[in-house]
């Protein structure tokens, strides 16, 4: 019988992508408590150096920020070299790079027949910019990131992947099109490269947050003016049997689980992490 504890992966290096965001940090938290040593990559080195600094200060671990652009192969590599260098060879990678911007979302939920004189308010109003911008952070960035980080994994046939998607991928939010479709193909992805990576040694799996709030979604969650939760913000609590929004703490069990030996013979699913909302059908 095995040890039920996350004791095996004291020592191993982590590669997180997004690490630096609410959601990211409180994963490295929970990872440098059970003592992982933790690359931190990010497009903004000064964020993710300071983030890194205080989690290493907290937990008496190694934490370090590099810099890397999850949409730049080239950036990929170079900030492989570097981890190599300091850290050792990879043998985790946590894809939590993402997010969605106000660009890639309609102004209304539903078109009806007042909508027809105001079409950039809709999904014909949506700019290609805005939406391949969203699409290809979440989901290319998602894919390059596990081309480059992987190639330790193989080479010792074995290591874990563990990939952000959204509840979004399940049932698409009315508004962001864009950030739905590609955390659908994230789910897609991960079950695709469980199989393709499955006798190498390489477990693929995902962890699919219900809903929290981040810096990417409070413009539409949070009413600036008054600090209460917007129309959508309200609708959203209304529709998750907790009534409320997760904590960025509550995705620390998952995270560890997935990614121990614990789930050894877990690979390609996605896990929600959503306060029930996926169980509820509004009634």
């Amino acid at each position: 019988m095995k040890t039920m504890s996350f004791d095996d992966l004291n020592g191993k290096v982590c590669v997180i992508t997004g690490g630096a965001g609410v959601l990211g940090s409180a994963m490295v938290k929970a990872m440098a408590s059970v003592g992982m040593k933790i690359a931190i990559a990010d497009i903004n080195k000064e964020v993710a150096e300071k983030v890194a600094a205080e989690i290493a200060s907290e937990f008496n671990t190694e934490v370090i920020g590099v810099e890397a652009n999850v949409l730049d192969k080239s950036s990929l590599e170079e900030a492989k070299k570097e981890i190599n260098e300091k850290l050792g060879e990879i043998s985790i990678l946590v894809n939590g790079a993402g997010g969605n911007s106000p660009q890639a979302t309609t102004k209304v939920e539903q078109m009806t027949e007042n909508d027809l004189d105001k079409l950039e308010e809709t999904f014909y109003g949506l700019e290609m910019e805005g939406f391949d911008k969203v699409y290809a952070l979440n989901f290319k960035g998602t894919l390059l990131p596990t081309m480059v980080f992987t190639k330790d994994m193989l080479k010792n046939k074995n290591g874990v992947v563990l990939n952000i998607s959204s509840m979004n991928s399940y049932k698409p939010l009315t508004k962001i099109p864009a950030y739905s479709a590609a955390k659908a193909s994230v789910n897609n992805f991960t079950e695709w490269l469980s199989v393709h990576l499955a006798k190498v040694g390489i477990r693929v799996n995902a962890i699919a947050p219900g809903f929290f709030i981040t810096h990417q979604n409070r413009f539409l969650v949070m009413d600036e003016k008054t600090g209460n939760y917007s129309p959508r913000g309200q609708k959203i609590v209304d529709n998750t049997p907790m009534g409320k929004f997760g904590e960025p703490e509550d995705l620390q069990g998952a995270t560890l689980f997935l990614l121990s030996e614990v789930s050894s013979f877990i690979t390609g699913i996605v896990i929600p992490v959503d306060g029930g909302y996926s169980a509820y059908g509004g009634v």
